[in-house]
C-alpha cells in the first residue's frame, strides 16, 4: 500500500496555505508539482556540472554529457522505445508535434490527402495539422465522438480511408480524461498506409505507455506534466521514419560537416536537436522518471482512478452539476470536468481559490471540443499521486459554497 503522506512530503509547495487554508492543488492536467528529488537534480547540475554537452573534453563537459544522455536513455526505457536514438528532446509536446508536421508532414502530404484528427484534440494537436492542410490543399477530417465523449474504433474506421496519410490523436483527452484506443486505431491507419502520431501529454504521466506495443509511429509528451521542469519534452519516432526526415532547425550541434554551399547532418537523434539543448531540464526529467518508476506507474494509475471515482461519486450527489465524459472511471484518466448550472466556471474557480482549492477554468485549449459539448468553457479538477480524498472533500465543500453564494 502506498504512503500518500510520505509522497506529499516530497513536494515542498504542497505544505503552504492559500488564503489561510491548506493548498489543495487540483490543476495537474495543466502542470504538475515537482518533488524535491527533481528540484535537487536540477540545482545539482547548475551547482556542480554546468557545461555544454557533446563537444567538450573537460571533466564538467563529460559529466554534463553523461547525465544528459542518461536522461535520454531513461525516457526510452520509460515508454519502451526500441532504441535510445528514437528519442528526440524538445521543448514539449507542442514543439514535438510541430517538428513532425514541418518535417514529415511537409514532405509527405499533397493536395487531396487526408489528415485525420478528433474533436478531443488540444490546440497543439489541431492547429499545426490545420495549417499544414491549408498549405498543402489537404483535407482535415474529424473522428466523430460517442455520446460520452469517447472515440470508438467503429467511428475511426468510418473516418480513415485509402486517402488518409496521417492520423493524429490524443492518447488521453485533457478535457474529458477519456482514453483513446490507440493500438486499434494505429492498426487501422497502417492498414491504409498512413502513419499515426499520438499526443501523449496527458497519458505518459498517469499510465503505462509502450510505444512499440501501441505501434505508434510518433509519440509526443511534455516533462512538466510528469513532475519535471517546464520547457522540456520528448518526441519518439520510429527509426525508419526519422532517418528519412529532414531537420526543421539548423545550426550548431546537429551538423556533421559544413562546407560553403552544403552541409550534412549528424545521425539520430542529434540531427533534430539544433543548438544548445535544454540540458538541466533533460537531467531533471530523468530524475522525474526515476521518481515515477520508484512509485510504479500502474500504482499511480490505479490510485488516480480511485480519486476520480470518488470525485464523480461526490459530485453526482450535488444538484445542478453536469459532469462531462464517461462516469466509468476505467474509461478515463485522473480528471473530472464539470459545470455548475447558473455559475460561470471562472467564478467557480475564483471562489474555490478562496478556500485554497486550485482548479482550472476555461476552454482548456480545446475550443472545438467546447463547441461539441455546447458550452463556452468548463471547470476541471485534475489529480496526481500526491492528491487525497480529503482534498476532494474540500473541493466538494467549495462547490456547495459556490452554489450557496449564487443562490443555486
Amino acid at each position: 500500500m502506498i504512503d500518500i503522506q510520505k509522497i506529499r512530503a516530497d513536494f515542498p509547495i504542497l505544505a503552504q496555505e492559500i488564503n489561510e487554508k491548506p493548498l489543495a492543488y487540483l490543476d495537474n492536467a495543466a502542470t504538475s508539482q515537482k518533488p524535491k528529488q527533481v528540484i535537487r537534480a536540477l540545482t545539482h547540475y547548475y551547482e556542480f556540472d554546468n557545461a555544454n554537452v557533446h563537444r567538450g573534453v573537460h571533466t564538467l563537459a563529460a559529466r554534463a554529457t553523461d547525465a544528459f544522455e542518461s536522461a535520454r536513455a531513461k525516457v526510452a526505457k520509460f515508454i519502451h522505445a526500441r532504441e535510445v536514438a528514437e528519442i528526440i528532446f524538445t521543448r514539449g509536446t507542442t514543439s514535438a508535434i510541430n517538428l513532425v508536421v514541418d518535417s514529415y508532414g511537409n514532405a509527405n502530404i499533397e493536395a487531396g490527402d487526408e489528415i485525420v484528427i478528433s474533436y478531443l484534440e488540444h490546440h497543439s494537436n489541431l492547429i499545426p495539422w490545420q495549417q499544414l492542410a491549408k498549405r498543402k490543399g489537404a483535407v482535415l477530417k474529424y473522428i466523430e465522438l460517442e455520446e460520452d465523449g469517447t472515440i470508438s474504433i467503429e467511428q475511426a474506421e468510418k473516418t480513415i480511408t485509402e486517402k488518409t496519410k496521417i492520423v493524429a490523436l490524443a492518447h488521453v483527452s485533457n478535457v474529458l480524461g477519456t482514453i483513446t484506443p490507440i493500438k486499434e486505431i494505429a492498426a487501422l491507419a497502417h492498414k491504409v498506409g498512413a502513419v499515426i502520431l499520438v499526443d501523449g501529454a496527458q497519458a505518459v504521466p498517469h499510465m503505462e505507455v509502450d510505444v512499440v506495443d501501441l505501434d505508434a509511429d510518433f509519440y509526443a509528451f511534455s516533462g512538466h506534466k510528469m513532475m519535471a521542469p517546464t520547457g522540456i519534452g520528448a518526441l519518439y519516432g520510429k527509426r525508419e521514419l526519422l532517418d528519412k526526415m529532414e531537420p526543421t532547425e539548423f545550426g550548431g550541434e546537429m551538423i556533421d560537416f559544413v562546407e560553403l554551399y552544403d552541409s550534412t547532418w549528424k545521425e539520430l537523434p542529434w540531427k533534430f536537436e539544433a543548438g544548445t539543448p535544454i540540458i538541466g531540464g533533460a537531467i531533471a526529467l530523468g530524475a522525474a522518471i526515476d521518481y515515477l518508476t520508484e512509485i510504479g506507474i500502474d500504482t499511480i494509475h490505479a490510485y488516480e482512478q480511485e480519486l476520480v471515482s470518488y470525485a464523480i461519486e461526490q459530485m453526482s450527489v450535488l444538484e445542478g452539476i453536469t459532469i462531462y465524459g464517461p462516469t466509468d472511471a476505467s474509461k478515463r484518466c485522473g480528471l473530472v470536468t464539470f459545470n455548475i448550472e447558473g455559475a460561470h466556471p471562472h467564478d467557480v474557480a475564483t471562489i474555490l481559490d478562496e478556500d485554497g482549492v486550485a482548479i482550472r477554468a476555461g476552454h482548456h485549449c480545446a475550443q472545438p471540443l467546447m463547441k461539441w459539448l455546447d458550452v463556452s468553457s468548463t471547470a476541471r479538477a485534475s489529480f496526481y499521486i500526491y492528491n487525497t480524498k480529503e482534498e476532494i472533500d474540500a473541493l466538494i465543500e467549495g462547490l456547495k459554497l459556490t452554489k450557496e453564494y449564487f443562490g443555486l
